[in-house]
């Protein structure tokens, strides 16, 4: 079994810190730098929704194209790049343009799963509408993509952490909500792993479609918590099934990479797709998808310390360390599974995830080397600089894991050596939730009585 007890914020500072690599980067120099990005993040990606007078809704703005009075809508952005918006606002306290964000994502939902977010949104000049195609001037049908679903409900989750469910957005129960409908329209409940988007929930079994699979998808962090807050076991299959395609690619090509799509074939074996099978000639490379996995994947090492992770990033520094020298200029916008290159440029989007990997292993060197590069790297476009945003967040103790109450549990036996594990005990403080306060007042008053 791969699955691993997850444990919230502070328990990832206090008991994970060993397996990281030492590095020299300060606490307040990071928190710098992250602030300072975020503004020139904001002010580059971040739009209002002029269209809709009523309320205020905000969007990333991933294209860089804009409707120019020719009869051919633009696509302006993707469910993506919304679920990283709402992650990025979330965990950095923006509260108003998180709940803007949140406005957008319920006036562009999917037409299958009804909690789903459809997956673009295409501006014609009088209106953002879902589901166009080829410029197409009105909107179609709307289909979800699976990445920006979990990112959406994990950000919500994490909304409800730092602003409590209590107000006009019931963070957590919008989160449920969409959290059940990944597993009902976007979960493979042969296979237990997941699928490319609700619009799969109709393919046949036969259907290549049907058992296929995005690597850029694994955010293997969050299945443990979805499995929390709904109590769906399920999510622990899907966490199990996902680990075992993990690791074989990783035994069987021994750099970590992983391609950007995965079929089973004839055998009943995960492979790397064939060239075109969805988006590219890449499709069975590490490309533009996969190149997320560094940062998705390690982020479990990170937080859940789980084996597979940590055989993941390990192999993955290894590889990347050794093919560059340590130069992180040298990495490459593609790579064969086996660990050629197959681009000759650099690209951002290829660079930040690995400072997630890095600071999974022990070294130093090259942790602090990465991060430095990143943070000089010249402006980028939308997909490089919003991942470098995440990643840089992900780094540091920005990133927040949505307290649960076997979480409290833990820690409380863990640091106290206690034995009464009611979660009602933890609350001395009586503000009606258990925090680091309320851990140090019954840590002094066990002290007292020994």
């Amino acid at each position: 079994m791969h699955f691993v007890k997850l444990f919230r914020k502070i328990a990832v500072s206090v008991f994970s810190a060993a397996i990281f690599a030492v590095s020299s980067i300060s606490c307040v120099s990071a928190e710098d730098s992250i602030n300072s990005f975020y503004e020139k993040w904001k002010d580059n990606y971040v739009v209002r929704d002029t269209y809709v007078t009523d309320e205020d809704q905000y969007y990333v703005w991933y294209s860089g194209e804009k409707y120019n009075n020719d009869n051919q809508s633009v696509a302006v952005t993707v469910s993506e790049a919304h679920g990283y918006g709402m992650l990025i606002t979330a965990c950095l306290d923006d509260k108003e343009l998180f709940d803007g964000m949140y406005r957008y994502y319920k006036a562009h939902t999917s037409d299958i799963g009804s909690n789903l977010m459809s997956w673009q949104q295409c501006d014609n000049g009088t209106a953002l509408i879902d589901g166009a195609s080829d410029g197409s001037m009105q909107g179609g049908s709307a289909d979800s993509a699976t990445d920006g679903d979990m990112d959406i409900a994990y950000s919500l989750l994490i909304a409800d952490s730092v602003w409590g469910s209590d107000g006009d957005i019931s963070y957590k129960s919008e989160a449920v909500n969409i959290i059940n409908d990944i597993m009902k329209y976007e979960v493979n409940k042969t296979d237990w792993i997941l699928q490319l988007g609700d619009w799969v929930y109709y393919c046949d079994e036969n259907d290549k479609y049907y058992s296929a699979t995005r690597a850029s998808d694994f955010i293997m962090q969050y299945m443990p918590v979805f499995a929390e807050v709904t109590g769906d076991d399920r999510w622990l299959e899907v966490y199990n099934s996902t680990y075992d395609i993990i690791d074989k690619f990783v035994d069987e090509y021994n750099t970590g990479l992983l391609p950007d799509f995965i079929i089973k074939d004839s055998s009943g074996e995960f492979t790397a797709a064939p060239e075109y099978f969805l988006e590219d000639k890449t499709d069975g490379s590490y490309g533009y998808n996969s190149c997320r996995t560094p940062w998705r994947i390690g982020m479990d090492c990170i937080v859940n310390n789980n084996p597979s992770a940590k055989k993941f990033t390990e192999t993955i520094n290894s590889f990347i360390i050794n093919s560059t020298g340590g130069n992180p200029d040298n990495i490459t916008a593609g790579y064969t599974l086996d660990g050629k290159s197959t681009e000759d440029y650099n690209d951002l989007c290829f660079d930040a995830p690995f400072i997630i990997s890095a600071k999974c292993g022990d070294n130093s060197e090259w942790n602090d080397t990465l991060w430095n590069y990143i943070l000089d790297y010249d402006d980028d476009v939308y997909y490089g600089d919003t991942i470098k945003m995440l990643c840089m967040i992900s780094y540091t103790d920005k990133w927040i894991v949505p307290e649960t109450q076997p979480d409290i549990i833990s820690i409380k036996k863990y640091i106290l050596g206690i034995n009464d594990t009611a979660p009602e005990s933890s609350d001395i403080n009586k503000n009606n939730v258990t925090d680091v306060f309320d851990l140090s007042m019954i840590k002094n008053k066990s002290m007292a009585e020994k």
